[in-house]
């Protein structure tokens, strides 16, 4: 039998679940991900964890506790998911020692309302650092521009970074040199930084289905024939500048002390857009030295029939910025677009996190009677 995640593994793409839950943990099915589908390890996000505590059957007897102890929503959501990202945490440890701190990463975001405070997002990632306790654990930084100083300050703080909702180019290099700039003041801090490390989270589906609406809208055969292609050729072009800024003397310099790369994860790869093949985001974007993040939908989908050839990404590049220029040529603007989407996504995430609010509020009322 074709064992296609391994094939992935095998070519260098680290396969992470996004997603976790209380369910996940205690019925053993996340162990069985790791053992049998080679899942290395764990994104969250607002949203996840507003699915995840809907399951009240999950969560009904530490809920039953923090409400006799009288805690407030907040304070709730805070023990519940710190909870769930620690046992996750130690449930990757042993992939996490066996690729020397590589894999094994669990990942907590910042509260979605702190997207635009700097000074906020810095405290909050320090706080989250210290309640889950583990070095395993990845704090989720949105790549706005206030979260550009606050991810290198909280790299020079020691603390591992998860960088999310990166859509355009532009952002990402702001991202990397962010990186650079956290590890530099991390070795003048006195950190050691062969336990630090970064993924930089570029989003992928999310980008077709605003430009192919846009396509859809003009409507010609050469706006048809863009559809589907947007999102792979900004992700291959991200992956062009990894390259280049991680051959750098900068780089060099801070690699000599022992750090690793921040590797570009793939996020948001289960596709939108049910015309296109399941595993489009995946096959499409195999390169080693990258994460795909996926739903369990897409991590199914791959094991039955992916199609996994081998380097996607390398030496498509020229091919890839025909796209985005065949683009422009239409009147649909990269950097409207990009913009957009990052709006969107912090939007989005207030939604999910004043729903998870909502849902851990009724269930603490619920409990106290």
């Amino acid at each position: 039998m074709n064992d296609r995640l391994q094939d992935l593994a095998d070519a260098g793409v680290s396969i992470w679940l996004d997603d976790l839950s209380r369910q996940r943990l205690t019925s053993g099915s996340l162990a069985t991900l790791i053992h049998d589908q080679h899942v290395s390890g764990v994104t969250t996000n607002p949203t996840i964890f507003a699915k995840a505590i809907s399951d009240k059957n999950a969560y009904a007897e530490q809920v039953e506790r923090l409400a006799a102890e009288g805690v407030s929503t907040d304070q709730a959501i805070r023990v519940i998911t710190t909870d769930d990202v620690r046992n996750a945490a130690d449930l990757f440890k042993p992939v996490y020692d066996d690729s020397e701190g590589v894999d094994g990463r669990v990942s907590i975001e910042v509260e979605p309302g702190f997207a635009r405070d700097t000074a906020k997002t810095i405290a909050q990632a320090k706080e989250l650092w210290e309640t889950v306790g583990r070095e395993n654990v990845f704090v989720k930084i949105p790549a706005t521009k206030e979260g550009i100083p606050a991810i290198a300050e909280t790299l020079a703080a020691g603390i591992s970074v998860n960088v999310t909702l990166i859509f355009s180019l532009e952002r990402y290099k702001a991202v990397a040199d962010a990186f650079l700039t956290g590890l530099e003041k991390a070795l003048d801090n006195g950190h050691d930084v062969t336990k630090l490390a970064s993924v930089a989270s570029f989003f992928v589906s999310r980008v077709d289905s605003e430009v192919d609406k846009r396509l859809d809208a003009i409507g010609t055969d050469e706006a048809k024939a863009l559809k589907g292609k947007a999102a792979i050729a900004n992700a291959r072009l991200a992956f062009e500048a990894y390259e280049e800024i991680f051959a750098s003397d900068r780089w060099r310099e801070i690699e000599t002390a022992g750090a690793k790369p921040q590797r570009p994860l793939w996020a948001s790869t289960g596709v939108k857009d049910p015309a296109y093949k399941s595993t489009m985001y995946v096959e499409e974007l195999v390169t080693a030295g990258v994460v795909n993040t996926m739903p369990q939908a897409t991590i199914d989908a791959v094991a039955k029939e992916g199609d996994i050839t081998g380097d996607t990404v390398r030496g498509n590049y020229d091919a890839d910025r025909k796209v985005i220029a065949d683009l422009e040529k239409l009147g649909i603007s990269y950097d409207e677009v990009v913009q957009v989407l990052e709006d969107e996504g912090v939007s989005k995430f207030d939604v999910s996190w004043t729903e998870l609010q909502d849902t851990v509020t009724a269930a603490l009322k619920a409990a106290a009677k």
